[in-house]
């Protein structure tokens, strides 16, 4: 092999070397700084997200903004070491509670539109409950914390279980499913 030739390979590989390093550096600024890979595990956030689903979730919009009402995020839950993913119900200094299927925040009932009306009568008559969300509270949350739920209440650990989550153990906001295709597009 002549030195044209050999120059002409190890060029081609150097090209490949540093494509590969240039990609690895752009992924891993995007997946530290802007947008997290997360997987949907289990069903407490049914039927909003299903298990499975894999998504994106906003790295970037969290440091931006502080968690708003019925968004969806996830929370480091320590005591598991697990990543969640749940809706914010409850935010810093109110109080929550759940009573008669109702949502009240500071004694003020709140609706809930992003419940599936049809799903949550279906699962109480699968399993003879008169109620989907059972009575909790209330409870007043701290200057930094939050009270989180799961969609399917009566299949989620959520804060009724764990407490509230503070601020810092919410990591990102937003849900973009990008997997399966099917399911593709951001969740609320």
């Amino acid at each position: 092999m002549n030195q044209e030739k050999k120059k002409e390979i190890l060029a081609e590989i150097w090209d490949y070397v540093k494509t590969i390093a240039i990609t690895f550096i752009c992924v891993m600024l995007i997946t530290h700084f802007i947008v997290r890979p997360v997987e949907v595990e289990g069903s407490s956030m049914y039927p909003t997200l299903t298990d499975g689903e894999r998504a994106f979730s906003g790295l970037i919009t969290r440091t931006l903004h502080a968690p708003e009402r019925f968004e969806i995020v996830t929370a480091y839950l320590d005591v598991r070491d697990e990543l969640l993913v749940k809706r914010v119900i409850g935010l810093p200094g109110e109080t929550v509670e759940f009573r008669d299927e109702v949502l009240y925040i500071n004694g003020e009932p709140v609706a809930q539109d992003f419940l599936d009306e049809e799903y949550m009568k279906s699962d109480m008559a699968s399993y003879g409950r008169s109620y989907f969300t059972a009575d909790y509270g209330p409870v007043t949350l701290g200057e930094d914390e939050y009270f989180l739920c799961g969609d399917n209440r009566p299949h989620s650990g959520d804060s009724r279980v764990f407490g509230p989550f503070s601020a810092k153990d919410i990591q990102t906001t937003g849900i973009l499913v990008f997997w399966p295709f099917g399911s593709f597009g951001i969740k609320k």
